[in-house]
């Protein structure tokens, strides 16, 4: 799918569209992302400041994303694990941005090259517009290699000598 169309999805999405958060961006090469969620009447809480759950789910599928548009068919990617850390009230428009870098990959790649597991910690933190910190928040993604399939000739059927197919 090409990320346009995964962006604008993503926005007409119930968790999303509900909770006022909107994907501004997402690279071409599902490389970059960035999310963007106003201070609205129903996403306060009850101090009149962004719920954490909304915060938290702002951040929610953007790693596993990166990854497993990058890594390819090849892989298994999986969210597994995930922390916040509120450290600021958010009162305004708060964002979030992800970039995945050819290291993060090449860690991943090398660390599933015998078909081991990999478990990656990425940060990201929520910050206002001035870039002042609100929530940071980690995911951990489980990549593996997936098992290639042997491929077993079929031998219930066998050609004679002139190349016809005998059963």
């Amino acid at each position: 799918m090409k990320a346009s169309t995964l962006r604008r999805g993503m926005n007409l999405w119930p968790p999303f569209l509900f909770a006022g958060i909107k994907v501004v961006t997402l690279s071409p090469d599902f490389r970059h992302a960035k999310v963007r969620l106003r201070l609205r009447r129903w996403n306060r809480n009850y101090v009149g400041t962004h719920f954490g759950g909304s915060l938290f789910a702002m951040t929610d599928p953007f790693w596993m994303l990166l990854v497993l548009n990058n890594l390819g068919r090849e892989y298994l990617v999986w969210d597994r694990a995930a922390e916040v850390e509120f450290v600021t009230p958010g009162r305004g428009t708060v964002e979030a941005e992800f970039t995945l870098t050819n290291d993060h990959l090449a860690e991943l790649r090398a660390r599933t090259a015998d078909g081991a597991k990999a478990l990656v910690w990425f940060p990201v933190e929520v910050t206002t517009p001035t870039g002042e910190v609100v929530a940071r928040v980690r995911k951990q993604v489980y990549a593996r290699r997936k098992p290639r399939v042997a491929v077993v000739p079929d031998t219930s059927t066998t050609l004679d000598g002139e190349g016809a197919q005998t059963v």
